[in-house]
């Protein structure tokens, strides 16, 4: 069915497993950080994750299934990769930032590191809300020079510099629901 994958860089179970050991970094340091605070790990609403949307969406479905603590989800929506395009073409919000997040604890979470664009965009939005603190998660870390100097708090996975879909990265809107991380077959990519 999908004639077109190359090769599989991170299988499913490799997936799987780094989710549950992200998620469970995360929500003990979160815990920390409320009980710093005074509060228990419901949080009253202190901890909300925003995912970069679309490609984060399988990655934070996973991810918070794992986290057993109290958190709210506030979208965003960026675009960098336009269509057939296999580069960054640029950040920019595609959506609003959600507007209530002064005094809350934010994971910031995105399915790939590459030019540092789109989470640097976010990162300093998100702190100009004032809030009480800022993380950033990321499934892949790609192995390139970086536009923006950004380092994420917690990754994944290290990658190569090689165009990937799966586990909700995309070519053209297609390939999100393939379960694995892979490479395309050159012959599948129209911009290259």
């Amino acid at each position: 069915m999908f004639f077109e994958i190359d090769k599989v860089l991170i299988s499913r179970e490799e997936i799987a497993r780094r989710v549950r050991e992200l998620a469970g970094e995360l929500a003990h340091e979160l815990a920390v950080e409320l009980r710093k605070e005074g509060e228990n790990l419901s949080g009253e609403g202190r901890v909300v994750l925003v995912p970069i949307m679309t490609g984060a969406m399988i990655f934070t479905a996973d991810l918070i299934r794992e986290m057993p603590i109290k958190l709210s989800l506030g979208l965003v929506a960026v675009s960098s990769y336009p269509g057939e395009s296999v580069s960054s073409r640029g950040a920019r919000l595609k959506s609003e930032l959600p507007d209530n997040l002064a005094g809350k604890h934010v994971v910031i979470i995105d399915d790939i590191l590459d030019s540092g664009q789109t989470l640097d965009l976010a990162y300093r939005a998100i702190r100009e809300q004032g809030a009480a603190s800022v993380r950033v998660c990321v499934l892949l870390s790609k192995q390139v020079e970086r536009v923006v100097d950004f380092k994420p708090d917690y990754v994944g996975f290290e990658i190569p510099d090689e165009f990937v879909v799966g586990y909700g990265l995309d070519y053209n809107g297609y390939y999100r629901n393939y379960p694995e991380i892979a490479s395309l077959k050159p012959t599948a990519i129209a911009d290259r």
